[in-house]
């Protein structure tokens, strides 16, 4: 065995190299990487309330997938821009991430995430935020290329303040075109 070499530990994925990616060649997240479970009738009639209330065209969210790995149990990376005042459903994933603020602010529970700070959910622990007032852009590191969401908990009041969000904010959504951070550089280029 070669010391400046070592063996890769027993299970491990062998380095292939080098893998480059660019945002202008990322897909939306399908269904078939992001699986969605626990749809019951409680969730059925949530997707409802948010339908009726414009959630359908409103355009509030944009999500990405960068990079994945072929393998399920690979790595992915992926970029979500959270329009203005955005609620998510409190729902969980099947793998562990780490979330990076990019730009705009994440409002997780008490806690204001900016540009820099970040957030570990650990796989099949539910949560939910709201994206501040010019909204929110995060990339989420996961250690799996495939994974779910999986809704959770989210009672009525809940489905009522994400369709409130829709209610507020759907027009002003369709004319936020720029996310935070292509607007903090439109600004300093000023």
């Amino acid at each position: 065995m070669d010391n400046n070499n070592p063996a890769p530990a027993p299970g491990a994925r062998p380095r292939k190299g080098i893998d480059i990616f660019r945002f202008a060649d990322a897909n939306p997240l399908t269904e078939e990487q992001m699986p969605m479970e626990g749809i019951d009738d409680s969730v059925m009639a949530g997707f409802s309330k948010l339908i009726e209330a414009g959630g359908a065209e409103s355009g509030g969210e944009k999500v990405l997938c960068l990079y994945r790995e072929p393998e399920d149990d690979g790595l992915s990376l992926c970029y979500a821009w959270f329009k203005s005042g955005f609620v998510l459903p409190r729902h969980s994933h099947s793998a562990d991430c780490l979330y990076y603020v990019i730009a705009g602010e994440v409002h997780l529970g008490k806690q204001v995430l900016c540009k820099g700070d970040g957030f570990f959910v650990p796989a099949d622990a539910p949560y939910s935020y709201v994206a501040g007032p010019d909204g929110a852009e995060v990339l989420e590191f996961r250690n799996a290329a495939r994974f779910n969401i999986l809704f959770r908990n989210n009672d009525e009041s809940h489905w009522e303040k994400m369709a409130q969000a829709f209610r507020d904010n759907g027009e002003k959504w369709k004319s936020e075109i720029v996310p935070p951070s292509d607007k903090s550089a439109l600004t300093a280029q000023g």
